[in-house]
């Protein structure tokens, strides 16, 4: 058979100049520098992690061994060198493999078809790359394949097609040898004088280039013809010719094999088994005489793998028990697993319920504590009032602590981005802590940087609430002391501000020991100076929300000399602000003109007095409905400027009571009144057809501006209509 074997020098490095020596000396028959050569590029190749080389190697190798009849390794070598041609994806590199797996196959008994078709593979391989000359081999050797299986018709056009392809190629081994077949060919289909011709050329292209085992074949098929016909002399001399060639193959491949022999394996080794097998030939008497003490060491050695394979028995049982057990195991975990997600959602929707129910009573207790507050009447009770909102605020706080932590676990919490004006923030803030500044004997100081732009877009809810806690810890450990809340502008990029955000205090301090524990959750020092500790999860609370900002908290403080918190974050500047002076002022005026009706849906008879309250002291009219089967009685009934309305409510709840009232009303403004987190319901809110949504307990200025939003929306609505 033909073999695909590489014919230039590529490069100049060694592992080119080794293959390419390698495949000279395979081309010479020289089996044993080919075979020797081979395993030394592929050890360079393995050492350079040179995928490309060990393919050469492992084709190199597989040639030699099947040229020295040694075809179980000469197909795994070709084996291996097929899956680094695939690994490289190089279609040159499968030609070769390919033609080579052929011949292997092509040769075993039984295999035939599955040798032509890793030659038909070469063929399609080199239709791809567009190259001819590659088609030329594979050809051949089909052709070959089929005249071995004396199937002489189907063997014909694979030879013209060799033929045509080897017109243009300077390649006598394969030209003699295709000549062989032809002559063959001729012989067997009875055309002596085509069969004479194409065995003396191929004979003389054979001899004139030393092509050893073409000169063979040749000398060998052509014999045979002419001992049909009957030409017994000049026959006997092309079997002399025969038997001269193939005695030098004969010769050549017996050299091979030996040294083939050698090359993988040590010839030192070989030479010290050699002294020992002579040795054992000189001690063989007095090893006889020892059988007994063998027989004896055989008997140990037997009791000896016994106790072996019973230990490994023993070892499998045990395995076999202990996959079982981890098995156990797994489902346990997997069991647990679920019920923690069962225990975590449950969690969720107690404390949503828990918010709800918690957050509903102190809408009435810090709506009627306002109230109260208003009433001039009431002056000499100021105080208490004013203690009483505080405890009302600080346990809404406390609430909407443990409520933040529990979304922020849950990957829940996500930053809005509206505008906000930072001096009104921090003045909030301020006024926020201002009884518990009274009650510690503090003072509060403030500072903006006025290079700060005063519109900014981000979200000020997230940023009040880490304010809030950083201003609520400073109050609370510091009595007769001062706290510094200061604004810094630190750069300027395109339309961001770099803000750098600054709470100190003159307290208590922190002991170092405690710096990184109290931003754990449910961690808090101990104080002397203030009898209520809190939850312990302000600063945790600000640690994670900063995070979302992309941003850290940073600490310095020591024991008995106070403490510093700061943070940096990058807002973006809100070009075109909204003006939102004044919101309060306007609704009043408006209502002095002609008061707007306002119908507020509540089935909480505290919570339907403090809202109606509150709408009256800016001059609203207010009409009460109970449930939501009373509220779409009483649209169907009056026209209303805006409608609050209560989500929960037995019946029909607050949403399915918009669905309905939207089909007899699709423009008036309806507001969602709740105590859940909004975050839970606000998708929910706006598909059931309402416009915005107030938490209670809300802050006051905050519910009229989003009332006076509303009621300005609705007007543009009519005056389009």
């Amino acid at each position: 058979m033909l073999f695909a074997q590489e014919k230039e020098l590529v490069s100049k490095d060694s592992l080119e100049r080794l293959t390419d020596i390698t495949s000279e000396y395979l081309g010479k028959y020289n089996y044993k520098d080919g075979v020797e050569n081979a395993y030394i590029l592929l050890d360079l190749a393995e050492n350079n992690k040179e995928n490309y080389y060990k393919f050469h190697a492992h084709n190199f190798l597989g040639i030699a061994y099947n040229e020295l009849k040694d075809t179980l390794r000469a197909k795994r070598n070709y084996l291996q060198a097929l899956d680094y041609a695939k690994r490289l994806k190089n279609d040159t590199l499968l030609i070769f493999i390919y033609n080579n797996l052929g011949n292997i196959y092509s040769e075993e008994k039984g295999n035939a078809e599955k040798g032509i078709l890793y030659y038909n593979k070469v063929i399609d391989l080199a239709d791809t790359l567009g190259v001819e000359k590659e088609k030329l081999a594979p050809t051949v050797n089909i052709a070959w394949t089929y005249m071995d299986g004396e199937e002489y018709s189907r063997a014909y056009p694979y030879l013209n097609k060799s033929i045509a392809l080897i017109a243009d190629e300077d390649d006598n081994n394969a030209r003699s040898q295709l000549y062989m077949l032809l002559g063959k060919y001729h012989h067997k289909t009875n055309d002596l004088d085509s069969a004479e011709y194409y065995f003396k050329e191929g004979f003389r292209i054979a001899e004139k280039d030393s092509l050893i085992l073409p000169a063979s074949l040749i000398s060998k098929d052509y014999a045979s013809m002419l001992f049909e016909n009957g030409d017994f002399e000049e026959a006997y001399a092309s079997l002399k010719k025969y038997d001269d060639y193939n005695s030098q193959l004969f010769e050549k491949d017996k050299l091979a094999q030996i040294e083939a022999a050698n090359a993988r394996f040590d010839v030192n080794e070989y030479r010290r088994n050699l002294e020992i097998s002579k040795k054992e030939q000189a001690y063989q008497d007095e090893l006889i005489d020892k059988s007994t003490e063998k027989i004896l060491i055989m008997v140990v050695a037997t009791l000896i793998l016994i106790v072996i394979l019973l230990i490994l028995n023993k070892i499998n049982q045990d395995r076999k028990k202990l996959i079982y057990e981890l098995k156990q195991n797994n489902n346990k975990l997997i069991d647990s697993r679920d019920n923690a997600e069962r225990l975590s959602k449950l969690k969720t929707e107690f404390l949503s319920t828990v918010s709800h129910e918690l957050r509903t009573p102190l809408y009435g207790v810090v709506g009627l504590t306002s109230l109260l507050l208003d009433d001039k009447s009431l002056k000499k009770h100021e105080s208490d009032l004013k203690s009483l909102k505080f405890s009302a605020d600080y346990l809404l706080a406390l609430i909407n602590d443990v409520l933040q932590m529990n979304k922020m676990e849950s990957n829940q919490v996500k930053l809005e981005n509206i505008s906000f004006n930072i001096q009104e923030l921090v003045l909030s803030i301020v006024n926020t802590f201002e009884f518990t500044r009274l009650q510690n004997k503090n003072k509060v100081h403030y500072h903006i940087d006025e290079k700060i732009p005063v519109d900014l877009i981000g979200d000020p809810v997230r940023l009040s609430q880490v304010l809030m806690n950083l201003v609520g810890n400073a109050v609370k450990f510091t009595e007769n002391g001062n706290i510094y809340i200061n604004v810094k502008l630190q750069a300027r990029v395109e339309d961001r501000a770099v803000i750098y955000f600054e709470v100190k205090d003159d307290g208590i301090g922190i002991p170092k020991s405690k710096q990184k524990l109290i931003f754990e959750e449910f961690s808090q020092l101990k104080s002397s100076n203030y009898n209520y500790q809190g939850t312990g999860l302000g600063l945790p609370i600000v640690k994670r929300l900063l995070e979302l900002f992309d941003s850290q908290i940073h600490l310095k403080s020591k024991e008995g000399e106070g403490s510093v918190f700061c943070f940096s974050l990058s807002l973006r500047e809100d070009q075109s602000p909204a003006k939102k002076a004044g919101f309060a002022h306007e609704v009043y005026l408006d209502n002095l003109k002609e008061p707007q009706k306002i119908l507020v849906v509540d089935d909480n008879r505290i919570n339907q007095v403090v809202t109606r309250r509150i709408l009256e002291k800016q001059n609203f009219e207010c009409v009460v409905a109970a449930n939501g089967v009373e509220a779409i009685e009483r649209v169907i009934a009056e026209n209303f400027d805006l409608i609050l309305m209560d989500l929960n409510m037995p019946g029909i709840n607050g949403m399915e009571t918009t669905r309905r009232i939207r089909k007899l009303n699709k423009n008036v403004p309806v507001v969602a009144l709740t105590a859940v987190e909004i975050e839970e319901v606000r998708n929910e809110i706006y598909a059931a057809g309402m416009n915005d949504i107030i938490v209670k307990p809300y802050d006051v200025e905050r519910f009229y501006q989003t009332i006076k939003r509303n009621l300005s929306l609705n007007l543009e609505a009519t005056e389009k209509n």
